[in-house]
């Protein structure tokens, strides 16, 4: 191994120096021949160094701007040979009705033009490589286009030309033409044709040609292409189809610009498909009969609406017009639940509450309709339910279609509250639904079905602006259940107090929350009234006495006048005397209206146990002493009992013209009138030894009871006003007019939306009673300062929230227990008022508690 001669490095000579007599057109010549070896794909057969050394000998000749100009007419010479052989005989005839073919045509011209671009760009790279010192000294100095970017130039000045860019365009539109006709193309040839666009680009302003020239025309082409097309699809397609379509199309485009036009051609096409496919028909597709909006929501179509959604949030004007078309939609159907549930005849007939049962002469007769006033329950029970089967669809297809947007929800919420308070008697009947839960509907409900029930009931309350109308029929239907013990669960009725308080605040359930508390202590009452009896002599007469605040249950003052029995009074004098002595400064007013006795009657079946009103059993002990066939005329009872005439024609209809008939009235009929006489109906006969006969009577208010109850709630909403207007003024001192009604408007606001009518009258009113003064401006108000607002006033005079405050009513509802011969009284229900008289107080403002 060491016998091996080492290698010897070949030596590389220096190219040879030249000199001044270098032969210019030589080099050039020799050059020429070269670049065009290289245009011809020969240049396998050059030599690099040879073609660098050509160049490199041109500029250091100083002859780089004639190297530089004569390889430009090179260049330019291949792109027109290039154009003549290659991108010219390619052009589409234009002959072809034959879709398949047109694209055929198409893929040639694009095919043909991007094997020129690829051929001109491969022999422009090898230029730049042996030219590539006249690019450093040459090209820099003065200012010019290197030899790759010159070569780019030249091919969009030669080559993307008329007619050829005309061509190329031509058939890219064709072919996108093609595919949107549902056709298959191939994709290749535009996307090598569009990205050899996108690299070229106008030497003045830096565009690209497919910016310049090709998109727009492609947004043109697409603009008349889709709106022909919406046109087409509203005619043939439904609503639903028509999005489904829509829909696709937007996809389709997606895709066409990712995969074989620009990236940035995508958000102009978009806009393009929403402006023509969408923005100008957005409200013919919502009103499309039969498919439109109001069919998607009828038949719970929500995967359609949900595209619906998704389509118009794309749209500048899409939600504002979904919105509209909702809120339209709850109107529309909200208006048709409201005349439904309008009859001329609910309220002006009566009801029992009595569950159906067999009638007083056997079995087998037909059952009676039902009364106007069972019709007007219906309705607003029917009413309720529909309104909240309503809110469920609609926050169904809310939640699910339309991802809880918080703009259509408010526009939802304005149109529930809008028809809702449209009905003149929405308070009305949701304080109805609410006392048929409370007292039958929630029977075998679990808690958490009851908090289900009662969310709901919360739902429909909370778009109601007149919440001191509501607070009114609620209190009097409370009052009843609690009275009558009719109350399904007491853990319900304080569980929609506690929703109440949530929504109102403690002032709206102050008073509901007072005959709570009446009940309990009314309960603690009996028990001691019962241990003092037990020490004395028991009373002929079993008693069970509720006291209730006359601030808090709503009642009249006044009694009810009826001729009680002596055993009754007797029995109504032992409690007055033991209530007094332990509450000194109370009178009590007792209200029979509001009692219920058992009766035993002795039928010549068999003996029944008759729960019946204190009128009723007033009544029922005229008859204890007649024969069997004698009779009463209605005015022979009316004299007897003293009960008030509307009074006593519910009770003797209960029981006279009800379902259990122990009287027999004559002639016989539905309705009593004063000609009318009654007999005992000794012939009486039920399956049942208790039965319950119910005082015949409106559940749902006449039209004179409502007017009363309206007159009501004008007057206490008047002091309400007062009291808010001088609290204002009394922290303000002064304001202006406006600021004021302003200011008074969002305070009363959470019980009733106030008239500014209104107010300003209240104004006026408290102007004249000098609580307040008006500026010399006319135009602002200043509060009159240590002015007491019942200064100078007393009694009658006085406003009746003052009156209020200065007593207690309580009223008693007493079970008594007597043993007649033919009636034998089980329980019994006067009422008593008692008021404890307060010192006379001095205030400067009204209250809203008062």
């Amino acid at each position: 191994m060491a016998s091996t001669s080492k290698k010897i490095r070949p030596k590389i000579k220096p190219p040879r120096k030249l000199g001044p007599n270098i032969a210019v057109d030589e080099s050039w010549a020799k050059l020429t021949l070269n670049i065009r070896e290289i245009q011809h794909h020969n240049a396998h057969k050059l030599s690099f160094e040879e073609c660098y050394r050509l160049g490199y000998q041109l500029v250091v000749s100083k002859q780089g701007q004639m190297l530089y100009n004569g390889v430009s007419d090179l260049v330019v010479e291949n792109l027109n040979r290039l154009a003549d052989e290659i991108v010219i005989p390619a052009f589409p005839s234009g002959l072809e009705p034959d879709p398949m073919q047109q694209s055929r045509e198409g893929e040639q011209l694009l095919k043909a033009l991007h094997k020129v671009w690829s051929d001109h760009r491969d022999c422009m790279d090898k230029l730049s490589h042996i030219l590539k010192y006249m690019d450093r000294v040459y090209v820099k100095s003065a200012n010019v286009l290197e030899v790759v970017e010159m070569g780019r130039d030249l091919f969009v000045k030669h080559i993307i030309r008329p007619p050829i860019k005309e061509h190329i365009i031509n058939a890219v539109l064709s072919l996108l033409h093609i595919e949107r006709d549902g056709y298959v193309i191939n994709r290749s040839a535009i996307t090598n044709c569009v990205d050899a666009l996108l690299q070229l680009s106008d030497s003045a302003d830096g565009m690209t040609v497919y910016k310049r020239h090709l998109e727009l025309d492609i947004l043109q082409q697409s603009e008349v292409y889709y709106k022909a097309e919406a046109a087409k699809l509203l005619e043939t397609c439904d609503a639903p189809e028509y999005l489904l379509r829509v829909q696709t199309r937007l996809s389709e485009e997606e895709s066409r610009a990712h995969q074989y036009l620009s990236l940035q051609t995508s958000s102009p096409l978009q806009a393009i498909l929403h402006n023509t496919l969408l923005a100008p028909h957005l409200q013919s597709l919502i009103d499309m009969p039969n498919s439109g909006l109001d069919a998607m929501v009828d038949l719970d179509k929500l995967d359609d609406l949900s595209r619906l959604y998704q389509l118009y949030s794309a749209v500048t004007e899409g939600i504002p017009t979904l919105r509209r078309a909702l809120k339209e939609s709850v109107q529309k159907r909200g208006i048709e639940l409201n005349n439904s549930s309008r009859d001329d005849r609910e309220g002006d007939g009566a009801v029992a509450d009595d569950e159906p049962g067999p009638s007083s002469k056997g079995k087998g007769k037909p059952k009676q309709k039902p009364t106007a006033g069972a019709q007007g329950l219906s309705l607003a029970l029917r009413w309720v339910e529909d309104v909240l089967q309503l809110k469920d669809k609609f926050d169904r297809v809310w939640e699910k279609s339309f991802k809880n947007n918080r703009d259509l929800e408010s526009g939802l919420n304005e149109a529930f509250e809008g028809f809702i308070n449209q009905h003149p008697r929405a308070p009305e009947f949701i304080s109805l639904s609410i006392d048929e839960n409370l007292k039958k509907g929630l029977k075998g409900k679990t808690d958490a079905e009851v908090e289900i029930v009662l969310d709901k009931t919360i739902t429909v309350f909370r778009f109601i602006t007149e919440k001191d109308v509501f607070e009114r029929y609620y209190k009097a239907h409370l009052a009843k259940r609690l009275l009558n013990n009719r109350s399904v669960s007491d853990d319900a009725e304080r569980g929609m107090l506690a929703k109440l308080k949530v929504e109102c605040g403690y002032q709206f359930t102050n008073k509901l929350e007072g005959m709570f508390h009446d009940m309990k202590i009314s309960a603690d009452t009996m028990q001691a009234y019962r241990d003092h009896v037990a020490k004395a002599t028991a009373p002929a007469i079993d008693m069970n006495v509720t006291v209730m605040t006359s601030t808090f249950w709503p009642m009249s003052y006044a009694p009810v006048p009826c001729n009680l029995p002596p055993l009754l009074v007797k029995a109504s004098k032992l409690f007055e005397q033991f209530y007094l002595s332990r509450h000194s400064g109370r009178r009590l007013t007792w209200q029979p209206s509001l009692g219920n006795a058992d009766v035993r009657v002795t039928f010549k079946a068999r003996k029944h146990d008759l729960n019946v009103s204190s009128f009723a059993l007033v009544i029922l002990l005229l008859f204890e002493d007649l024969g069997d066939g004698d009779f009463l005329t209605y005015e022979e009872i009316k004299s007897a009992t003293a009960i008030p005439e509307g009074e006593l024609q519910r009770n003797l209809q209960s029981l006279a013209c009800a379902k259990y008939k122990v009287l027999k009235k004559h002639p016989p009929g539905r309705d009593v009138h004063a000609d009318d006489s009654f007999s005992f109906n000794a012939d009486f006969a039920s399956p049942l030894q208790k039965i319950k006969i119910s005082t015949v009577a409106a559940r749902v208010e006449s039209g004179e009871e409502r007017k009363e109850t309206q007159d009501r709630v004008e007057e206490e909403r008047r002091h309400q006003t007062d009291a808010c207007i001088v609290r204002i003024m009394k922290d303000r001192k002064h304001m202006t007019h406006n600021d004021l009604v302003n200011e008074a408007t969002r305070q009363l606001a959470p019980r009733f939306l106030p008239n500014p009518l209104n107010i300003k009258k209240r104004i006026e009113a408290l102007i004249e009673r000098e609580y307040l003064e008006r500026c010399e401006d006319r135009k602002s108000y200043n509060y009159l300062a240590g002015r007491s607002l019942f200064c100078g006033r007393r009694g009658a005079d006085a406003p009746s929230a003052l009156r209020h405050e200065s007593s207690v009513v309580v009223a008693i509802c007493i079970t008594l227990r007597v043993y007649r011969s033919r009636h034998c009284v089980t329980s019994y229900i006067p009422t008593c008022v008692t008021h404890r008289a307060r010192p006379r107080t001095q205030t400067t403002h009204l209250s809203l508690q008062t």
